[in-house]
């Protein structure tokens, strides 16, 4: 999969042997449309300018900064040290959370490891459905409650579920309403909390769509004001330039990108790495 446009029309650009003002303009311009947001976009710019008086590979030089934006001194890897691992979906209605439940879920049984899903999305019965279906073709047991239940109660029975049965993880599902910001937040911290008391929850993942652009940052503000956020779950990074956005959150508010969705298939979650996501969004090898 490779994003299609993007990187050849930036390098179009820069492999120019005399760059104007507007190709400059041009090439910041497509750093925005790319989410990189404008702070990364204007420090891309300046070391290109610098580059480009000694001649240097302009594309390489992109690439190095985009290189120097992701660098987290946070793992990228999923913390699954607790018996059980207790892992907590949270993002707004839309963005995948079901389904990275599922995929994630996947991933974990086919390492050799024991799974549990929660369904602590109680308003809405298609979440509950879906993440049955995943169970489903997974094998791994579901707990659900009837609708409109309390969500917490659902976080602390599958968490005891798991800890009586002796599973290795536990994924939960939660909801991402937003008509009223308080009242989500507000059950999300109870979720938290109440699941926290049976054992030590391990990660809270925020699960962002690729294509919302600049929203993504605001979404990442508001539920790390509720939550303690550990990392991003990026969905649906398969037929745009968008995606750039994982810098500003990762820059921001220090959450690391762990993992990457590029399709619909079971496969098509991927642990986030740097160097394959800078050669996408740039359309080459590095």
């Amino acid at each position: 999969m490779k994003i299609k446009g993007w990187g050849s029309s930036l390098k179009s650009i820069l492999s120019k042997s005399d760059i104007s003002d507007q190709d400059w303009q041009d090439v910041e311009d497509m750093l925005l449309l790319a989410d990189i947001g404008s702070h990364w976009s204007k420090q891309i710019i300046s070391a290109l300018k610098k580059s480009a008086v000694s001649k240097s590979d302009l594309m390489q030089e992109v690439a190095n900064q985009l290189r120097a934006a992701l660098t987290s001194n946070r793992s990228r890897e999923l913390q699954l040290q607790n018996q059980p691992a207790v892992i907590i979906m949270v993002g707004v209605n839309g963005v995948g959370k079901t389904t990275s439940v599922g995929k994630i879920g996947a991933m974990q049984v086919a390492a050799g490891k024991s799974v549990v899903f929660g369904a602590a999305d109680t308003f809405r019965a298609a979440a509950v459905e879906q993440l049955k279906t995943w169970g489903e073709r997974t094998g791994v047991p579901v707990i659900a409650k009837e609708p409109g239940s309390d969500p917490a109660s659902v976080a602390h029975e599958v968490v005891s579920y798991a800890q009586t049965h002796g599973t290795d993880l536990v994924l939960l599902d939660t909801a991402g309403r937003l008509h009223n910001k308080k009242a989500l937040m507000d059950e999300l911290s109870k979720v938290v909390k109440v699941a926290g008391r049976v054992c030590p929850v391990s990660e809270i993942l925020l699960v962002i769509d690729a294509t919302v652009g600049q929203n993504g940052l605001a979404q990442a503000k508001l539920f790390g004001e509720a939550v303690e956020l550990t990392g991003v779950v990026l969905t649906k990074f398969d037929g745009t330039a968008k995606g750039g956005i994982v810098i500003s959150i990762e820059q921001e508010l220090g959450i690391p990108v762990k993992f990457i969705g590029i399709g619909e298939g079971v496969a098509d979650l991927l642990p986030f790495d740097p160097e394959w996501f800078i050669s996408q969004l740039l359309e080459t090898n590095l």
